[in-house]
């Protein structure tokens, strides 16, 4: 990691800025052919890109057959069955709870004037699982259980076909399975975006777009928004950052750094901390926890465009953190709660010396997927509200009508709006007699 002492707040911006492997520009520009290609030439183009990029030539069906689910399903060890199904429970006890009330706020803003909302939920939602060099089964319990949750109609997985067989990932299948999940799709990165956004004969058109990706797949989300389709946010490569003080464990903050780090060369993981004894001890166990690890060299590419900061104090900390908006956020100091409330910009916060992240990342129930490279300063994650829309409604009584006619015909007529001045006019008029 890059180590720096004391900087001066005027070198922050430089020190929160995000790795870039390849432009803006370059990257969108590229995720625009892709789209055009797939608008044009369909399920073709979504084969060509499965073995161009993924290697996988022989897919046969784009669709997961019933018989595949079954049978990559039956695969997964009773073990990690057995923790997908806790995983399940907690992450639907929490979503559970955030169901909104049939009808919002009902209200009469005048008298006979009655106003109300409702949600109702997104009817076809996509899932975009990332299934490279990690395939994060966990992502689709985060994504379809909330979809589920919220009543959407129609809800179609895409996620990359495996190198070589173009098989799904097992443990995706047996999470697919047991949300009761049937339209998989083997398709992955921006082409899989594409898909979803115009639709092909293989994968339904969808309304909104949901999971995190790498640069393209970000970019592609981008595209689809310009093209109509919602999206749940600019979730990009992941990030963290530790706010660590004295008391803080080295080894612990360590591990939480490394699990981030190991999930692609383009993360990020930042290091705040007020004691220059927390700092030399987590570089220490950052080199001696760095070798034991499979995705070791993955994790130092990451390390190389992170940074380690040794800052005065507390607020000083915070106000760098608000300052990043990290996607992910630990606070290992000695009481997390005093700093709780003087955070507002952050994706999901982790709090005490036993929380590490990486059961955020699973199973304590909170969702995974969250804005990151800053987002996180005007975005929330996933929750079950992002698979609703709400619909308002408003309904006039004989009074109501005539007591907002008078405020309603002068504002129309000042904004040179005759017909809408007219429609409440001829209303007025009829219930005037």
């Amino acid at each position: 990691m890059q180590i720096f002492r004391t900087p001066d707040p005027s070198q922050w911006p430089a020190l929160q800025q995000r790795p870039l492997a390849d432009s803006n520009a370059t990257v969108l520009a590229r995720a625009g052919e892709i789209f055009d290609d797939v608008a044009r030439r369909g399920d073709e183009a979504l084969r060509q890109y499965a073995a161009q990029l993924d290697g996988a030539s022989d897919l046969g069906s784009l669709r997961v057959s019933a018989e595949e689910l079954a049978e990559g399903a039956a695969q997964v060890p009773a073990a990690l069955q057995a923790a997908i199904r806790q995983a399940i429970q907690n992450i639907t006890t929490f979503h559970a709870a955030q169901r909104p009330a049939a009808v919002e706020a009902e209200v009469e803003t005048m008298p006979g004037v009655r106003c109300w909302r409702r949600s109702v939920a997104v009817p076809r939602v996509g899932l975009y699982v990332p299934g490279g060099s990690a395939p994060l089964f966990s992502t689709l319990l985060m994504l379809g259980i909330p979809a589920k949750l919220a009543g959407c109609r129609e809800i179609v997985l895409c996620t990359p076909p495996g190198r070589g067989t173009g098989a799904i990932a097992p443990a995706i299948l047996f999470a697919a399975q047991e949300l009761g999940l049937t339209t998989i799709i083997k398709a992955g990165g921006a082409q899989a975006v594409a898909a979803l956004t115009v639709g092909t004969a293989s994968v339904p058109a969808v309304d909104k777009i949901f999971g995190p990706g790498n640069r393209y797949v970000t970019a592609a989300k981008q595209l689809a928004a310009q093209r109509g389709v919602a999206i749940d946010m600019p979730a990009g490569p992941s990030e963290v950052l530790v706010i660590a003080d004295a008391s803080a464990n080295p080894a612990f903050v360590a591990a939480d750094l490394l699990s981030q780090a190991e999930h692609g060369p383009d993360s990020q993981v930042v290091l705040l901390t007020d004691s220059e004894e927390t700092l030399t001890g987590v570089v220490a166990e950052l080199a001696r926890q760095l070798p034991l690890l499979p995705r070791a060299e993955i994790a130092r590419q990451a390390l190389a465009e992170s940074r380690a900061i040794l800052l005065p104090d507390v607020p000083t900390m915070l106000e760098f953190s608000n300052q990043y908006a990290p996607e992910h956020l630990i606070l290992a100091v000695a009481a997390p709660e005093e700093l709780a409330a003087d955070i507002y910009n952050a994706g999901s916060v982790f709090m005490g010396h036993l929380t590490p992240e990486a059961v955020g990342d699973y199973a304590s129930g909170t969702n995974h997927t969250l804005p990151t490279g800053g987002y996180a300063r005007a975005y929330s994650g996933v929750s079950l509200d992002s698979f609703y829309k709400k619909i308002t409604y408003q309904q006039l009584a004989p009074a109501g009508l005539l007591a907002l006619a008078p405020v309603v015909e002068p504002m129309a007529e000042a904004e040179g709006l005759h017909a809408h001045a007219h429609a409440v006019a001829l209303r007025r008029q009829y219930l005037q007699g």
